[in-house]
């Protein structure tokens, strides 16, 4: 009844080659047969921390996917992501930090931020209107791929969330917030992704979809149906859909029926979790409160609020009270090159496991960064990341990507 498959992939090998084998035998005929249609892949490039923090959509599926799409001929395929508006209102491009422009350039196709797209506009709730990025209106088929993670908001982000970010701009996405899952699901009324490719690899528990902690789930979920596949999220996670808000309103509304939990009741995971809840603490509790929030967003949507929160001291302020998940650095790394401790290195592999073009980065390096980039390294750091035995050198300055070793640096070795 609901065509879904899932996959148990941790490897770029896995991932890449049962992605693509699963697509190839069981969605293709959902793609439109000319081959220079307009098609979108919509990753969740939230932060600028990478998908080994459970935060973003892992390069290595996104390479699946796209060459997926290539082999079968198509011509215009376009990554696009409206990403999140804090990092768009400080001018910080998420996509060219998560190196999602590279792995684009590296495979000859077109990238686009949807927080710059022409509006078309869409009914929201209390008579509203939000502006839509033209070119999902447009698209002759979308390839929605999410990352599963816990979201401190709505109880999780899958599918359903992460078509917020096809919205344009700061401006559209604060309107969701006046009926947040409500809005969530008017979007997908309109929005309507032929595929959704779930990144289940390394997901997020706790405090998301920022400020959780890593899971290395092994999966991957591919289907058609959006709540299909955010009730399976859901159960894979040990989270009640009931706390999950959107499949909540879903279900009162009626988008979920009986035929859809009972799929779900009759589904065998390979493995479930019990995920840390993304509990906030006493201060955005208080604030985020249903009674509440409301009057915070009426104060936050100011001018003037705004001016203030966009200053440098303001910013700490509300990242430590947990009113704000992200921490804005304006500190871009410079890499200029990753070498090998031949010394420390013991020849086990991972590093390779993690490259999404398939590198083995031990055989190649040194590598040399831009503009002198060796050929298929993005420059992602993922192995300079998991490589248990730090045998990989960084040369450069860290920037931005300080923080993302300070939190989360010993916990990705250990589950990578």
């Amino acid at each position: 009844m609901f065509k879904t498959h899932i996959i148990e992939a941790q490897t770029v090998s896995e991932i890449k080659n049962k992605v693509k084998e699963t697509l190839v035998k069981h969605y293709v005929d959902e793609l439109p047969t000319d081959k220079s249609a307009k098609l979108i892949i919509k990753p969740n490039l939230n932060s600028n921390m990478n998908a080994l923090t459970g935060n973003t959509t892992d390069l290595r599926l996104i390479a699946a996917v796209v060459e997926f799409l290539k082999d079968l001929g198509y011509s215009h395929i376009t990554i696009a992501e409206g990403t999140n508006s804090g990092f768009y209102r400080n001018k910080i491009n998420i996509i060219e930090r998560l190196k999602v422009d590279k792995l684009a350039a590296y495979y000859g196709i077109y990238i686009k931020d949807l927080n710059y797209s022409e509006e078309v506009f869409i009914d929201f709730e209390n008579n509203q209107k939000a502006g839509v990025a033209k070119e999902c209106i447009e698209a002759e088929a979308i390839i929605n791929m999410p990352k599963l993670k816990t979201h401190f908001e709505t109880g999780m982000s899958l599918c359903l969330k992460n078509l917020i970010g096809c919205l344009v701009g700061q401006a559209n996405k604060k309107k969701t917030h006046s009926a947040l899952a409500y809005n969530i699901l008017n979007i997908n009324k309109v929005i309507k992704p032929k595929i959704h490719v779930v990144d289940a690899i390394i997901s997020m528990e706790g405090l998301g979809p920022t400020r959780g902690t890593p899971v290395k789930t092994g999966m991957v979920f591919i289907g058609k149906d959006p709540y299909i596949l955010d009730l399976i999220g859901a159960r894979l996670a040990g989270v009640d859909y009931h706390n999950v808000t959107t499949l909540a309103i879903a279900e009162k509304t009626g988008l979920i029926s009986n035929e859809h939990l009972s799929f779900i009741d009759k589904m065998n995971l390979p493995v479930t979790f019990s995920f840390k809840p993304p509990k906030a603490g006493p201060i955005a509790s208080f604030i985020h409160s249903p009674k509440r929030q409301r009057y915070f967003l009426a104060i936050r949507n100011t001018a003037f609020f705004n001016k203030v929160c966009s200053t440098e001291s303001a910013g700490k302020i509300l990242y430590l009270t947990g009113l704000r998940q992200d921490i804005f650095l304006h500190n871009e790394m410079n890499c200029e090159r990753l070498s090998l401790k031949k010394q420390l290195c013991k020849q086990c592999g991972k590093c390779a496991t993690y490259c999404p073009t398939g590198l083995n980065p031990v055989d190649v390096m040194p590598i040399d960064m831009p503009p002198a980039i060796h050929k298929g390294c993005l420059g992602c750091l993922y192995c300079y990341t998991v490589c248990p035995y730090e045998a990989i050198e960084f040369h450069g300055t860290a920037g931005f990507f300080g923080e993302q070793l300070r939190q989360y640096n010993n916990i990705i070795k250990e589950i990578a």
